[in-house]
């Protein structure tokens, strides 16, 4: 009998928020279904009640055609499904074996654990995936690409029958999204019903058979991949035509004095790394995964040790001991893995905005919160940060948003950024918003900003950045002007010992 997984006029509400409003569709098993849409088109709330996590408030889930009802994620599991969010659901305490194989690790026929066989177990399934993970590593070791990597192998250990991807490629270089797709299409051949969401276009089209697109929490349009386009599903996602994303951009060319000059750089994970970054020039480094790009990120804003090298900022040495000092000299990160590092999730929008700068904004030793909540205004007018409220709690906004938070904190009047490093900016983001990010991008090196960018997609590092590094396992390997670069060229520097 053919799998089938049917959403029957599902709606669902937040305080202020219509997350869901009738949403029906069916996905079938042997095919992999995009579901696609804006940040806020209610994707991942979807998956959430799916998945247990969530309730909906009217309508109804049919597998193989029988109404079921989660009342929590383990009962959703054990009805065939799995659920991989962009939130790695990952103990890092935990070894991968363990984590693996949490709540059915094998045992001997005296009962007890049997360390053997469960190693023996996980390392069949890494092998699987064809990547290099030893299976005693603890998970909180892992690079944000492998945690992903442990996520996916869980789902497919369970063997479930509808398994949902909630942008699985966002941490992945090529060859882990190459392993991912060989995965699928395993899956996939043998009758799984495949959710698929993701807002990197080119992979739609290359593993997909249907797409489904949301906006604002409605139904949109459901299209066979085979006979549609990119420009027709911009269209439906966003409501408008975009255009050329990068030609359209108003960019930045009078570079001024060198802001930023990193002289022979060496921390545990990077070697001899110099470059220098002009006023309103935006530098991008690429690389693969464990090349030491995040790593000279956390370097210059002091937090990982700094064990050789110097720093120059506006001519003047500079030595951050940690992320505060590299604050108050006017350099700012926004950081790979925003919702673990760039955001208190639990505290609202105007919160996350006013944290680095309240000793800026304070009456002698009481803060002063009308200047905080003009802060916050003024973020979210500026970058157009969908909210009710700047109370908001920023773990209930889209990825989209919480990005926009983050740069709202960064570049507010009190901040005086000199320096601001982006680290995978537009990861997890719908093709409207990374449009308008990219544009801001710009306009902050119009400004006068140094800016340091990093990012896994080649076509957004090279066609946003003036100047490109290419890095290999902690060494810079090639320098490109915007006008030089190709993708062929980024990736034979990038692979360079």
């Amino acid at each position: 009998m053919a799998k089938s997984l049917e959403f029957k006029g599902i709606s669902k509400s937040y305080p202020g928020v219509r997350a869901l409003n009738d949403i029906s569709f069916t996905a079938q098993g042997g095919r992999v279904l995009a579901l696609l849409g804006e940040n806020g088109a209610g994707k991942s709330t979807l998956l959430k009640i799916l998945s247990g996590d969530q309730k909906a408030d009217e309508g109804e889930i049919l597998l193989n055609g029988e109404p079921v009802s989660f009342h929590d994620p383990q009962a959703a599991i054990n009805a065939g499904i799995s659920v991989i969010y962009q939130e790695r659901q990952l103990m890092p305490s935990m070894s991968v074996m363990e984590n693996l194989y949490v709540g059915s690790l094998p045992k001997t026929k005296l009962g007890l654990y049997d360390k053997r066989k469960l190693y023996n177990n996980a390392k069949e399934l890494i092998d699987r995936f064809n990547i290099d993970i030893d299976p005693v590593q603890l998970v909180g070791r892992l690079s944000v690409a492998y945690q992903q990597m442990v996520e996916i192998m869980k789902a497919v250990k369970r063997n479930s029958d509808i398994i949902a991807f909630d942008e699985p490629t966002a941490p992945l270089t090529d060859t882990e999204i190459k392993i991912l797709f060989d995965i699928i299409k395993k899956l996939k051949d043998e009758g799984k019903v495949i959710i698929y969401v993701s807002h990197r276009l080119a992979e739609i089209f290359q593993i997909t058979d249907s797409i489904v697109v949301l906006k604002d929490g409605h139904y949109v349009t459901s299209l066979e991949t085979a006979q549609t386009n990119e420009t027709e599903l911009i269209k439906a996602m966003v409501g408008r035509d975009i255009g050329d994303t990068y030609n359209n951009l108003s960019r930045n060319t009078d570079f001024g004095d060198v802001v930023l000059d990193v002289r022979n750089l060496k921390t545990p994970y990077v070697h001899d790394i110099s470059f220098q970054v002009r006023k309103g020039e935006i530098v991008g480094l690429a690389g693969l995964i464990g090349s030491g790009r995040t790593e000279v990120a956390r370097a210059l804003f002091g937090a990982d040790p700094v064990t050789g090298g110097e720093i120059y900022l506006d001519g003047e040495k500079v030595s951050f001991k940690s992320p505060r000092e590299a604050i108050d000299k006017g350099v700012a990160l926004c950081p790979e893995d925003r919702k673990e590092e760039g955001l208190v999730m639990q505290r609202s929008i105007k919160d996350n905005i006013a944290m680095p700068v309240v000793d800026r904004v304070s009456k002698g030793l009481l803060i002063d919160p009308d200047a905080i909540r003009a802060l916050a205004e003024k973020a979210v007018d500026k970058y157009s940060i969908k909210t009710p409220s700047i109370e908001k709690i920023s773990s209930e906004l889209s990825g989209g948003n919480q990005q926009k938070v983050i740069l709202g904190r960064w570049t507010s009047e009190k901040m005086e950024t000199k320096v601001l490093i982006l680290d995978e900016p537009t990861k997890g983001i719908d093709v409207g918003t990374k449009a308008e990010i990219y544009q801001t991008i710009c306009d902050l090196a119009k400004q006068g900003i140094a800016v340091v960018l990093i990012s896994s997609e080649l076509t957004e590092v090279i066609n946003l950045s003036d100047t490109i590094l290419t890095m290999h396992n902690g060494h810079i390997t090639g320098c490109l002007t915007r006008q030089e670069a190709t993708e062929e060229k980024v990736l034979a520097l990038a692979m360079l010992e």
